[in-house]
């Protein structure tokens, strides 16, 4: 029978379950992971855990109702797995455990405020936990209606970084760390203070805590001061452990006490790669420098991931080895990194985004999704190399869909290095046809494209428009020199790379020269900006989440001052006006001649709001036709993990307005 497929429509995104979080038994036997879904009725996204067997079988949910389970992991003893979960209060999770034997769900913490990370004892016993206490005057008003009711009558800010994109003000309370009895409950405050501790582990003997703090005299300003401290559970001698000059992250000890982590070679550099440094107390190694990897789970950018963290090496248990995720040409591949060796364990065209082994390391449990597929759970043998998918979410789905075949090419850049493309074509392509086209650029623009699924491409596509995508120079996976190649340079070279995209895409016979379109989000924001002040040749353009003027942007970013490390000076704006002009796309609004629409999200930190309305003032003051929507509530990852009801009402305007003029 003929099944009649139709084409990806923007509301599909209720549609999608999102896995995420694998986590492989100590057995090896079961996969524990979450699964997002949306409730149309009432915009709410919800998230329960599920079960799948590593040998044969379907997976089933472990938990249910409308809450958010998440950060499952299994106990020591391999029949309980501990989580976080708001099921008892919608805006304060808390720790609870789960057997497998049976029985519901008990609450193991009555704690306020803030869950990070959490791990066990070797012994299985305690929980190490980084959480940050919620702020006392906070817990204050919430107990009294009328003050509660009336909210918050001024904020006292006295640090440098005081607001984050996507959580708003942050609290006056630093992240520490706890520990919490696995059976009791009982939880324990190990550091207090000023300062922040971070990534907290467990020793292999149990006896001391390793975690990263930045403990300088100003670590606002000294941002790249992380280093690597131990402390035993009482709170007491605390001790340094040397490590190289620079940031530090995801903390991994092996079994003899050597430390792996995560860090960038040289302080003050955004662009850099991620390397993977071993030290063993008195020599540190950049295991990963001589492959010139960036070591990070989640650069490649795609709008049906999982928000997670990006994942921290591990150790091979025999010491030799370590294993690490790296972004490059466009996929993430799982790396072990032996001596002088860099073993790709899980390559191919697609991206892991997470991984875990079981006790004995012969298995491995992870998240792998591409250019055609949203993410699911695989399990690969690490004796025999072979992998086999264990959950196909989103197939049904998938069942009444026809998706546009997507292409990768390279094409020549602006200097006539080669650079990597991609093509996501209307579903029934025809290459004898002539196609109105739209140039995606992205974000970052420490970031890539790549083998990742794109809802908003393929629904794009299925509009009827040639839909393109690359990484220019400035983007990661590349090496370091292709991303510092626009440090204190953007709107350059990039724009040249860009630029020479877009004269390959005009070449090809199906592309119709006078209906280009482009678009873009963040840098990819600025880039628009950027394009519409120095050529007419696209006929129309959608900037979102705008950067327009990095003298307005410095301060006002949740970055603030730091924007001087994005845009590659070496000095704040007063002292060096001219240097934040240059690369500024508001330096050549003057000269914009094509029809612009600005969506910009309210709550936007990153990229305030008054970027993009500098480019709709701009254009509206000139006379070129344009129009702004602006979507309350939302911050700056709108596109990817926004309330879907916005999410599908940009889409449609990102449609209409292309359809106005393409």
């Amino acid at each position: 029978m003929t099944i009649n497929k139709r084409p990806l429509a923007a509301d599909d995104l209720y549609r999608f379950k999102l896995v995420s979080d694998p986590q492989l038994s100590p057995d090896g036997e079961q996969i524990v992971f979450t699964v997002q879904r949306v409730d149309r009725l009432t915009e709410k996204k919800y998230t329960n855990l599920w079960l799948v067997p590593a040998t044969s079988g379907d997976p089933r949910p472990l938990t249910y109702g409308d809450h958010i389970d998440s950060q499952p992991r299994w106990g020591k003893d391999g029949h309980s797995i501990y989580f976080l979960s708001n099921r008892a209060n919608e805006k304060q999770p808390q720790l609870y455990t789960l057997s497998l034997d049976g029985g519901d769900a008990r609450p193991l913490t009555d704690m306020q405020g803030s869950f990070g990370s959490f791990s066990f004892s070797p012994d299985g016993t305690q929980i190490l936990l980084q959480f940050r206490k919620k702020d006392a005057d906070a817990i204050t008003r919430e107990k009294d209606e009328q003050a509660k009711k009336l909210g918050i009558v001024a904020r006292h800010i006295t640090d440098l970084t005081y607001k984050v994109n996507g959580a708003g003000y942050l609290p006056a309370e630093k992240w520490h760390i706890w520990t919490v009895n696995t059976d009791s409950g009982e939880a324990i405050q190990v550091t207090d203070g000023r300062f922040h501790e971070t990534s907290p582990i467990w020793s292999p003997d149990d006896r001391r805590i390793l975690f990263v703090s930045n403990r300088s005299d100003n670590p606002d300003l000294q941002i790249d001061a992380d280093e690597l401290y131990t402390i035993t559970p009482d709170g007491k001698n605390m001790r340094e452990l040397p490590a190289h000059d620079g940031g530090k992250q995801n903390p991994a000890i092996a079994a003899d006490g050597r430390v792996a982590y995560l860090g960038r070679a040289y302080p003050r550099h955004f662009e850099q790669n991620d390397c993977l440094f071993v030290s063993d107390g008195e020599e540190i190694i950049n295991r990963s420098q001589p492959f010139d990897l960036h070591l990070s789970s989640s650069s490649t950018l795609s709008d049906t991931g999982s928000e997670m963290p990006s994942a921290s090496p591990v150790w091979r248990t025999d010491g030799t080895a370590v294993y690490a995720i790296a972004a490059t040409h466009g996929n993430q591949h799982l790396i072990a990194f032996d001596g002088e060796r860099a073993e790709t364990i899980i390559g191919g065209n697609g991206c892991i985004d997470a991984f875990t082994f079981d006790t004995s390391q012969k298995k491995a449990a992870y998240l792998w999704g591409g250019v055609d597929k949203i993410s699911n759970i695989w399990l690969h043998d690490m004796v025999t190399g072979k992998s086999r998918q264990l959950t196909r979410f989103n197939a049904d789905l998938f069942a009444e869909i026809k998706l546009g075949q997507v292409k990768k090419v390279s094409f020549a850049g602006g200097d006539g290095g080669s650079l990597d493309g991609w093509i996501t074509f209307p579903p029934d392509f025809d290459p004898a046809q002539t196609y109105p086209s739209i140039m995606e650029i992205h974000g970052g623009p420490m970031a890539q494209y790549g083998h990742a699924f794109m809802h908003e491409f393929h629904y794009l596509a299925a509009q009827g428009y040639v839909v393109y995508w690359s990484n220019p120079r400035g983007s990661q996976g590349y090496g370091d020199a292709f991303a510092s190649a626009i440090y204190g340079r953007w709107g350059t070279v990039d724009y040249d790379d860009i630029m020479a995209w877009a004269d390959f895409m005009e070449a090809q016979p199906y592309i119709d020269p006078d209906r280009m379109g482009v678009t873009g989000g963040s840098y990819g924001g600025y880039m628009t900006s950027m394009i519409i002040g120095r050529t007419d040749r696209f006929k129309t353009a959608v900037a979102q989440r705008v950067v327009s003027n990095n003298i307005s942007m410095y301060g006002a970013s949740d970055m603030n001052w730091m924007t001087e490390l994005l845009f590659g000076e070496e000095s704040a704006p007063w002292d060096n006006v001219e240097a934040y002009w240059k690369i500024s796309p508001m330096r050549f609004i003057g000269n914009a001649k094509t029809p612009t629409l600005i969506i910009h999200s309210e709550q936007d930190l990153r990229c305030p709001q008054e970027q993009g309305e500098q480019v709709y003032v701009a254009l509206k003051r000139m006379g070129v036709e344009a129009e702004m929507v602006l979507f309350p509530e939302e911050a700056h990852g709108l596109s990817r993990n926004g309330r879907t009801d916005r999410r599908v009402v940009r889409l449609k305007h990102i449609k209409r307005w292309m359809d106005k003029f393409l």
